[in-house]
């Protein structure tokens, strides 16, 4: 018998605003280390090349995704010791419908139809081999022409997620997200799942379907990915092209469309399944001590219950709070009531109108040669502390506004200045003149840190004129 192929699609294009400040748009909440010991999507990696059986192969993972984001998927899927079969580039938002059929259309160019096992890359699932028997079972289903959606058991009557009636392992309903009372009536009746956002089908029947139900997205889709470029392990569909499929989410655009028409089943997990999609749902699934209360990082909780607190950078102290949620980040702070926390997107949507850093960015800004960190800042001075890996460099560059001085820390650092290359150790220096060509490199086999002070009339990151990337970068 031959073993079935499958190749995961690991959707990891989301922005994460209700779990600010951690989750920034330039890394959103699926790249950060909420529950564990990797990131959520690293985790959704990791189980899905876990669903490997005897009749099943699992290849390397589709990963689609957005510009910004791409050499952080790269580089946590090497941390778990994976190249992907490729990331799609999304080069603008389109919801899940497009996604998924970008990754079916990259699935069959070569004559092949895998089954295709679909996941958002910011889920936590507390019973792995549990996860791993109900994705099997699906995708032995999905080999013969079905479409498994996934459904989780409900173990309370939770308003945040939509849900699937099934009877009989036949999904017949798809249902918005309930009030209070209908939940509470849905969890009641047992016939009613959470909607997990997981399915599995082959690329075939995927394409098949949006065929039938939304032709326009597919021919949308077909368009763009006919002018599609390759960089490596980058694909990209075109532009404009993309930009004129119609947005739509997988649910509305095939799913609900299929009970009583399609072989549609559903296979449910049990509790132990979370989305994480605010800070309610990290205090759910953190560990607690006897009041309630959770907490990550230098925390001081006392006479308090049911809270939350996660302190990255410095000390935090709470006293004599109940259903609470402080999240301490170097640059910003929140303080919300735990059943308020859906509604942290409000905050994020104001920092976006007003254009302030805090919405996209943090402190530390990781970049794909390392990572900096803005320490101190005031008029016509900046101060960053710079991370380079070993073999990596910036760009050849230059500024108009400023000069910079650089501080070896740590390693050893290739320097450019003009026609000049030079080698600096630990506490040595160089001064880079404004407008002077420059580039900094680690030639050696540990980390490089320098501290660089920028001094000039303006320090924005889009002072930037790029020679020569390895990164493939313009300037900002």
């Amino acid at each position: 018998m031959n073993a079935i192929p499958v190749l995961p699609v690991i959707m990891a294009g989301g922005s994460g605003t209700r779990l600010w400040p951690l989750s920034r748009s330039g890394f959103p909440k699926q790249f950060l280390v909420l529950s564990g010991h990797t990131s959520l999507f690293q985790q959704a990696a990791a189980r899905l090349h876990d669903l490997a059986a005897v009749d099943i192969t699992v290849a390397p993972p589709l990963v689609v995704g957005n510009e910004d984001h791409r050499f952080l998927i790269l580089d946590q899927l090497r941390e778990l010791g994976r190249e992907p079969a490729a990331v799609l580039l999304e080069p603008v938002g389109r919801n899940t419908a497009p996604a998924v059929t970008l990754a079916a259309l990259q699935a069959v160019q070569d004559g092949g139809d895998p089954v295709l096992v679909v996941t958002p890359a910011d889920q936590t699932v507390t019973d792995a081999g549990a996860f791993a028997a109900a994705l099997q079972r699906a995708v032995r289903a999905a080999a013969d022409g079905a479409i498994v959606i996934l459904g989780v058991q409900p173990d309370r009557p939770e308003t945040g997620y939509g849900y699937i009636r099934a009877d009989g392992g036949r999904v017949v309903q798809f249902v918005e997200k309930p009030d209070a009372a209908t939940a509470a009536r849905y969890l009641g009746d047992g016939g009613y799942s959470w909607n997990a956002g997981m399915f599995v089908l082959r690329a075939s029947t995927w394409l098949a379907a949006l065929e039938r139900f939304r032709p326009d997205i597919a021919a949308a889709c077909r368009a763009a990915w006919a002018v599609r470029s390759s960089d490596a392990a980058f694909v990209r569909p075109g532009r404009d092209e993309f930009a004129a499929v119609p947005a739509e989410s997988v649910d509305y655009a095939v799913m609900e469309r299929c009970p009583g028409v399609l072989d549609i089943r559903m296979e449910v997990l049990a509790a132990g399944w979370n989305d994480l999609g605010a800070w309610e749902a990290v205090w759910q699934v953190a560990e607690k001590d006897a009041e309630g209360n959770a907490s990550v990082g230098d925390a001081i909780v006392k006479d308090s219950r049911n809270t939350l607190v996660h302190a990255t950078s410095r000390l935090v102290g709470a006293v004599g709070l109940d259903d609470v949620v402080v999240v301490e980040t170097p640059d910003a702070v929140l303080v919300a009531r735990r059943d308020k926390s859906q509604d942290v997107k409000a905050i994020v949507n104001q920092l976006g109108a007003e254009q302030r850093g805090e919405q996209a960015l943090h402190r530390k800004v990781h970049r794909p040669w390392g990572w900096y960190d803005s320490i101190d800042q005031g008029p016509r001075h900046q101060v960053k502390r710079i991370m380079v890996k070993p073999g990596a460099s910036l760009s050849l560059q230059m500024h108009h506004h400023r000069a910079e001085h650089w501080i070896v820390v740590t390693g050893t650092a290739e320097v450019t200045v003009g026609e000049r290359v030079i080698l600096l150790a630990e506490n040595q220096s160089t001064y880079i003149p404004l407008g002077e060509k420059h580039r900094l490199r680690n030639p050696g086999k540990v980390p490089l840190e320098i501290i660089e002070v920028q001094s000039g009339s303006y320090l924005g990151e889009d002072d930037i004129v790029r020679f020569e990337d390895t990164y493939g970068r313009a300037a900002p």
